[in-house]
C-alpha cells in the first residue's frame, strides 16, 4: 500500500497539497537569493563604497558563516516558534539586512548585518524544507528528498549570480536588493495570507543551549576567513593581523575542543567525529570544494584577462553549470531511488568529472578561443557537483543519527561553505602570483629597446604581449599541477574504494563461516 501525502499542516485547509510543496520552494528559493552582498557585483560595490574589494568578500563570506552556525539549534527554534511566525519574521529581517546593506559605509557594520543576513537566511530555507519532506516523499526517503533540496540550493547559487550580473549592468548594485526586497515582501504577504498559526508539538523553550560554544565556533570561522580572504593583502606572517588571527582560531578551536568534554549537552558534540566515514566524507567535501575554486579563480582570470569577455559574457557561463547540476541531481535520484544501489561509485564519478574538467581546461587555455568551447567542461563540472554534493549529503544523513545530524551538518559546512572556498581562493591566488612573477622574469630576460628584432615595437606594446603570454603560461602551468595533484587523489580515492570492498567481502566470508 502507498503511503499517503500528508498536508502541510500550516497552511490553510483550502489549499492544495501540490500548490502549498510548490510555494514553500518558492519561498526557499527567496530565502537564497538573498545573500547579504552579491559577490558577483563586488567590484561595482567596492567602488562605490570606496572599499577594497576584501572588504566585500569578507561581507559576503559572513553571510555563510551565519548559515553554518545556526544548524545545531535550528530544530530547537522549530519547536519555540510556529512556522508562520518564523516566515513572517524572517522575511522582515532580511528586508531590512538589505536596506542596512544598501545605505551603510561602515564596513564592520556591514559584515555584522551580513552574518544576521546568513542567519536568518537558513533559518527560513531549513523552515521551508522541513514542513515539506513527508509531502514530497510520504515514506521519509532521503534520497528523494535531498536531490530537491539541493536543486533549490545550489540552482539558487547560479541564478542569483546572472540575475545580479544582469541587473548591475543594467543599473548598478543597488537593483538587486530592491529585487530582493520586492520577493521578500511577496512572501510576506504570502505567508500572511495563505498560512495559519499551527504547532505540531508542545512549545519548547531555549534552554540548556550553549551558546558560549557557538560564538566561540563563529569567531574562529570569521578569523580562518579573515586569515583567508587579507592574507595577499596584508603579506601574510608579515602582518599583525594575519598572526593574530591565527592566535585567535587557535585558542577558540582548543577551547571548544574542552569544552565538548567538559559541557553538558556541548554545541557540537565529540560523538559526531565518530561516526564510521564522517571524517572521510570531510576530506572528500574539503577536497571537492578546493578543485572547485579553480573555476572562480582561474578561469575568471582566463577569461578577463586573456580573452577579455564582459561580465554578461562570463556569467552566461553559469547556465551551463546549472544544467549540470540537475543532470547530477538526477543521476543520483535515478541510481539511489530506481536502481537502489550505493553511494561509493557515485563518489568515483563526480571526481572523475571534476578532475577531466581540470585536464579540459589545461588544454583550453589558448588566447583566441571562442567562449562556446567552455560549454561541455562546465557542464561536467556542473554535473560532477551536482553528484558530490547530494550524494554526500545523503550519505551523511544514512550514516548519523538524528540526536548528532544537524551538528554533524554544521561541521560539514565549516568545509563546504565557510573554510575550504575561501582556501582554495588564497593558494591558487598566491600560487599564480608566484609563477607569474617567474615567468615574467624569464620571459622578459631578453627584452629591451636596444635589441634589433625588437625595434619596430614600442617597449610598451613588447610589455603588454609579455604580460599577457606571462597569464597564459602560468594559467596552463597551475591548471598542469592541479591535474597532476587531481590524479594522485582519484588514483588514492579509487584504491581506497577496491581495498574497503575486499575488506568487506572478507568480513562477510568470515561472518559466513564462524556460523553454526
Amino acid at each position: 500500500m502507498k503511503p499517503v501525502r500528508p498536508r502541510i499542516l500550516y497552511f490553510k485547509e483550502s489549499l492544495s497539497t501540490p500548490f502549498c510543496i510548490c510555494i514553500s520552494l518558492f519561498f526557499a528559493m527567496v530565502f537564497q537569493f538573498n545573500g547579504g552582498v552579491f559577490l558577483p557585483t563586488a567590484y561595482q560595490m567596492s567602488s562605490a563604497l570606496g572599499c577594497i574589494q576584501e572588504d566585500i568578500n569578507m561581507a559576503g563570506y559572513a553571510s555563510f558563516i551565519g548559515m553554518t552556525v545556526i544548524f545545531p539549534i535550528l530544530f530547537r527554534l522549530k519547536s519555540r516558534f510556529t512556522t508562520r511566525s518564523i516566515l513572517l519574521t524572517v522575511c522582515c529581517v532580511l528586508i531590512v539586512c538589505n536596506l542596512i546593506t544598501m545605505h551603510t559605509r561602515q564596513i564592520p557594520l556591514l559584515i555584522f548585518i551580513c552574518f544576521i543576513s546568513g542567519f536568518f537566511r537558513m533559518w527560513g530555507t531549513f523552515e521551508c524544507f522541513s514542513n515539506i519532506r513527508l509531502s514530497v516523499t510520504p515514506s521519509g526517503n532521503f534520497s528523494v528528498f535531498y536531490p530537491v533540496i539541493y536543486i533549490i540550493v545550489l540552482e539558487s547559487i547560479q541564478l542569483s549570480g546572472l540575475v545580479a550580473t544582469h541587473i548591475s549592468e543594467w543599473a548598478n548594485w543597488h537593483y538587486m536588493h530592491w529585487f530582493v526586497i520586492g520577493l521578500l515582501v511577496i512572501v510576506w504577504f504570502c505567508v500572511f495570507f495563505l498560512t495559519r498559526p499551527y504547532r505540531p508539538g508542545k512549545k519548547i523553550p531555549l534552554y540548556g543551549i550553549d551558546w558560549l560554544s557557538g560564538i566561540l565556533w563563529g569567531v574562529m570561522l570569521f578569523a580562518v576567513v579573515y586569515i583567508c580572504i587579507y592574507g595577499e593583502y596584508h603579506d601574510w606572517l608579515d602582518s599583525v593581523e594575519i598572526r593574530a588571527c591565527i592566535v585567535i582560531a587557535l585558542l577558540c578551536l582548543l577551547i571548544n575542543i574542552n569544552r565538548m568534554s567538559t559541557v553538558r549537552r556541548p554545541y557540537i558534540s565529540p560523538k559526531v567525529f565518530r561516526y564510521r566515514n564522517f571524517p572521510v566524507i570531510l576530506f572528500l567535501f574539503l577536497t571537492m570544494c578546493l578543485l572547485l575554486t579553480t573555476s572562480s579563480v582561474l578561469q575568471s582570470q582566463f577569461m578577463t584577462s586573456i580573452l577579455h569577455y564582459d561580465d554578461l559574457n562570463s556569467v552566461s557561463i553559469n547556465w551551463c553549470v546549472f544544467i549540470g547540476i540537475l543532470s547530477g541531481a538526477a543521476v543520483v535520484f535515478y541510481r539511489q531511488v530506481v536502481l537502489r544501489k550505493g553511494f561509493k561509485l557515485l563518489i568515483s564519478v563526480g571526481f572523475i568529472l571534476i578532475i577531466i574538467y581540470q585536464y579540459y581546461m589545461y588544454f583550453l587555455i589558448y588566447p583566441t578561443l571562442n567562449i562556446e568551447s567552455l560549454y561541455l567542461p562546465n557542464y561536467l563540472k556542473g554535473v560532477g557537483n551536482g553528484i558530490l554534493y547530494i550524494a554526500l549529503t545523503i550519505y551523511i544523513a544514512k550514516s548519523v543519527p538524528f540526536q548528532h545530524f544537524f551538528q554533524g551538518l554544521c561541521v560539514l559546512s565549516f568545509i563546504r561553505t565557510s573554510i575550504a572556498t575561501p582556501l582554495g581562493t588564497a593558494i591558487l591566488t598566491r600560487w599564480l602570483r608566484h609563477l607569474s612573477q617567474e615567468n615574467i622574469g624569464l620571459l622578459s630576460l631578453r627584452m629591451d629597446q636596444v635589441h634589433s628584432s625588437l625595434s619596430p615595437h614600442s617597449i610598451q606594446a613588447l610589455y603588454a604581449q609579455v604580460t599577457e603570454q606571462t597569464i597564459l603560461i602560468s594559467l596552463k602551468e597551475l591548471f598542469g599541477w592541479i591535474c597532476i595533484i587531481s590524479t594522485v587523489f582519484l588514483c588514492i580515492l579509487l584504491s581506497y574504494r577496491l581495498w574497503e570492498n575486499h575488506h568487506e567481502k572478507l568480513m562477510k566470508k568470515h561472518t559466513i563461516a564462524i556460523e553454526p
